[in-house]
């Protein structure tokens, strides 16, 4: 069967003042219902292109299509429902967990049922007891298990993931990718994540993006980029062997 294509970057070109050329003729297609990982050494561009992907970063027109639309003419709010985002730390509000996850319906006259809430607690793997809890009372883990229940209840067609694990113990790390690949298989949810642990990647990707400063090095599945069997340049990043030119983007 052939495989559908949720988002297709095509020659995405960005320059940003004073840094010069970020992302250099990107091109690559993420495929519905699998989980896309974006991965290089840091400066390569991962999260700058990641945020391209929503319009965080505003990007060229015709560069980004979601499904047959070029991402540049849709509403910005609207888009960003479609394709939510989690980050590396939770940014929750005040208040309680249930308003937090209200929060995006809300915005459009559409409140949620308290049911509903405690269905996307247990989407996030959550209990739904917690929602009465104030948000500044949870943990790390759980803390941005609620924002992936706040970003769900917007019932996105894509999530973006930036590292957001990456201020988890091991345990709360775990937990988070289980939920994510529960919703991948349970939901057919588009997923495209920032990551640097090559551990997390083999655990959780069906497409690898190898980005090095600023271009697309390699694209393909785990199993044949890290295989062994030919040298690739997704091997020479899992041992620590390659690194950006340039700093941090």
């Amino acid at each position: 069967m052939a495989m559908t294509t949720k988002i297709r970057v095509t020659d995405l070109n960005l320059a940003l003042r004073n840094s010069g050329n970020i992302l250099a003729n990107v091109s690559f297609d993420v495929p519905a219902g699998q989980i896309t990982s974006l991965i290089g050494p840091s400066g390569s561009g991962k999260s700058t292109l990641l945020r391209c992907l929503n319009r965080l970063w505003e990007p060229p027109a015709g560069s980004i299509f979601l499904e047959n639309d070029d991402i540049t003419t849709l509403n910005v709010l609207a888009l960003r429902r479609r394709v939510g985002m989690l980050f590396q730390t939770a940014a929750l509000f005040d208040g309680t967990v249930a308003s937090n996850i209200q929060y995006g319906p809300k915005l459009l006259g559409q409140p949620l049922p308290p049911d509903r809430i405690s269905r996307l607690l247990e989407m996030a793997g959550l209990p739904p007891d917690i929602a009465a809890r104030p948000a500044t009372e949870l943990s790390g883990g759980q803390a941005q298990r609620v924002a992936l229940a706040r970003a769900l209840a917007n019932e996105p067609d894509v999530l973006l993931l930036d590292e957001p694990t990456s201020a988890l113990d091991p345990a709360a790390t775990r937990r988070v990718e289980e939920t994510i690949l529960h919703l991948r298989d349970s939901l057919g949810l588009t997923v495209v994540w920032v990551s640097h642990a090559i551990e997390q990647v083999e655990r959780t990707a069906d497409q690898l993006v190898l980005l090095v400063d600023g271009r697309v090095a390699e694209v393909g599945t785990p199993e044949h980029l890290l295989s062994g069997a030919h040298h690739h340049l997704t091997e020479d990043f899992a041992k620590g062997d390659l690194e950006s030119q340039r700093g941090e983007s």
